[in-house]
């Protein structure tokens, strides 16, 4: 089914929108609240008609995130998708405008430069094109090189207006998966017909995903949606015959939500870290009162299975790159034995980040998991059995993910992945071991807590900086930082891969990709630096650092290096500008704190100089070295 069903019900939502829609001062978070919760297409339509009666195209007051304005490019007929598409941004907070080419137009606007798509200036491209059209070239009787042939012509024809799209409006570039809408005509052999529309959608579908890890391009993959739900939930052949319709009115708000989450990723606002209830959500039964042996886990039975693939699925987020953390009510002593002794548990204590496990409300630990795990706890998704603990936290806390999960653990693993909380756009080595990083944190803490003071600390950490240009190896990492890290920010401007390019290409420009490692092992790359050459100035344009090796004195060392390139460039001062976003304050005098000296401040930030001339590195406890 395509009926959103990770998400609560909608009993007194019809009320809730109604007085929405009377009150005057009704904020944006009030609207977010309103998007999340289990829409159909007609009550997707009514919000997001309220919505825009509000607020128009202007981007209302509250918005943390960069407007969006995305163009739906397609072969067929798309307007009953765009509600879909900004009720799906704005359940993740995110302002989105829709421009829709005229009728099949598409080509012939991206290639004029008059057309009302320039003027939209879209930072987003979602190309839709219908799988009519894109097997137009196929006929019964073709060989397999002919059908080939003919489907990697429209292939390239394809692959040119992305880059059409990226050229002009240097922005994201998504492509809509082919549908796969046609009957077969040889049945289970149809790979054996290579001139029917059946067997093209599978190879188109392969070939696209092939051209996009080549173009840097992201594929929106409703093919797999209609594997996973069956195709009358996404296709109607008589919306089809009569209006052009291939999505079904039914999908939209589905189809809404997955171009949202991919929109989403891209600007790093997918959430971080999985926050686990233990008793009745990893095994069976209460830890506290059954023992160890009476829980149920694996040991044969169907709910102890489910358990386990339960936490297998948990187990692979976590080696993917998603933070685990356990928010139990529970005496801790219990609470870890599963973890240290149960023979069928996978999940180890190892695997968790954040062990948090006591008699406080949710609430409360789940606000202590984000601070001690410095993140956002609007970066957390909370799963829990109890339906009390779930309506709970999402009354007290709605800026967290509270998936609505059943009593049955068998359908768990569907649901957070239907949900999208994690989507990804690629997967980065960092990725891979981020579990490792904040295991690696918790022993810092625990050395730190032992040292005598903070300088024998620093050099007990053995650190090592490894600073190094930006390069394509790099890149993909390159970017999901500067898209996703909000707090130590200086300026939050979010930069495409084409523009990180374009950096790498400027000899006036610095690009820096910065790596720190210790004794309890790597962090990763931690910052990203881009500045620029102006007259006299180095303009810092962008100054990012992961929160995780905040107070280690990566400041420092890194404005070491920023005056060093800058000087080499043939520049007299640095200028660093801080523009004020909800979530940067903590860097608010953080060029103050280093030395610079103000020129200009107001409510939206600040800009300060610093005199490099005459600049001497700052002693660290960190050493440079080179890879």
């Amino acid at each position: 089914m395509t009926d959103l069903s990770w998400l609560p019900e909608t009993s007194g939502w019809r009320g809730a929108l109604k007085d929405f829609s009377k009150n005057a001062e009704a904020s944006w978070a009030q609207a977010v609240d309103l998007a999340n919760f289990r829409l159909d297409f007609f009550q997707t339509n009514a919000l997001d008609e309220i919505v825009r009666r509000r607020w128009g195209e202007e981007v209302p007051t509250g918005i943390t995130g960069k407007p969006i304005r995305l163009a739906i490019l397609g072969s067929s007929t798309l307007a009953h998708l765009q509600a879909s598409i900004r009720v799906g941004g704005l359940r993740r907070g995110l302002h989105i405008t829709v421009y829709e080419n005229d009728y099949g137009q598409y080509r012939q606007e991206l290639e004029e430069e008059g057309s009302a798509l320039y003027a939209f200036r879209p930072t987003v491209v979602l190309f839709a094109l219908d799988a009519a059209t894109l097997t137009s070239g196929l006929r019964i009787g073709q060989s397999a090189s002919e059908a080939r042939s003919a489907l990697n012509a429209t292939l390239e024809e394809v692959r040119h207006c992305w880059r059409l799209a990226r050229r002009i409006f240097e922005g994201i570039v998504v492509q809509q998966a082919c549908l796969p809408v046609f009957p077969s005509m040889l049945g289970n052999n149809e790979h054996r017909l290579p001139g029917s529309r059946a067997w093209g959608v599978t190879y188109i579908n392969d070939r696209l995903r092939a051209i996009a890890d080549e173009e840097g391009a992201h594929i929106l993959a409703v093919d797999a949606r209609v594997v996973e739900h069956g195709l009358g939930a996404w296709h109607s052949e008589t919306l089809w015959h009569r209006s052009r319709q291939e999505v079904a009115l039914t999908a939209a708000p589905f189809y809404g939500d997955l171009v949202a989450r991919l929109v989403a990723a891209e600007q790093g606002r997918s959430f971080k870290c999985l926050a686990l209830d233990l008793d009745n959500t990893l095994w069976g039964g209460v830890i506290g009162d059954d023992g160890l042996e009476g829980i149920t886990l694996g040991q044969g039975s169907a709910l102890g299975e489910a358990y386990v693939a339960f936490q297998t699925y948990v187990r692979d987020l976590s080696r993917r790159g998603v933070i685990l953390a356990v928010c139990s009510k529970n005496d801790e002593k219990n609470a870890r034995e599963p973890f240290e002794r149960h023979p069928d548990m996978i999940l180890r204590t190892l695997d968790i980040a954040c062990f948090v496990a006591n008699w406080t409300d949710k609430v409360t630990n789940l606000r202590r998991i984000a601070k001690e795990l410095n993140i956002g706890i609007d970066s957390i998704v909370f799963v829990d059995d109890n339906p009390f603990e779930r309506n709970f936290v999402r009354q007290e806390l709605p800026m967290v993910a509270v998936p609505e999960v059943s009593d049955d653990p068998t359908y768990f693993p569907k649901i957070l992945a239907t949900a999208g909380y994690f989507e990804g756009l690629v997967v980065t080595k960092d990725d891979l071991a981020r579990t490792t990083q904040y295991v690696g944190n918790q022993q810092r803490e625990s050395f730190r807590s032992q040292a005598m003071d903070m300088a024998s600390y620093l050099a007990g950490l053995e650190m090592r900086l490894i600073p190094r240009d930006f390069d394509r190896i790099g890149l993909q990492r390159i970017v999901q930082l500067i898209n996703k890290t909000n707090q130590f920010n200086l300026t939050t401007r979010r930069y495409t891969e084409t523009q990180v390019q374009g950096v790498m290409e400027d000899g006036t420009a610095v690009g820096l990709q910065l790596r720190l490692t210790d004794r309890f092992g790597d962090n990763g790359i931690i910052g990203i630096v881009i500045g620029r050459l102006e007259g006299a100035d180095f303009v810092i344009d962008t100054w990012l650092m992961s929160c995780r090796v905040l107070g280690r004195q990566v400041e420092v060392i890194t404005l070491n290096l920023i005056a060093d390139r800058a000087r080499a460039l043939g520049a007299r001062r640095l200028v660093g500008d801080y523009i004020a976003t909800a979530k940067n304050g903590m860097v608010r005098e953080h060029y103050q704190n280093l030395g610079f000296t103000i020129v200009h401040a107001d409510e939206q930030g600040s800009r300060s100089v610093l005199d490099i001339q005459n600049f001497s590195p700052k002693p660290t406890a960190i050493t440079i070295v080179s890879e």
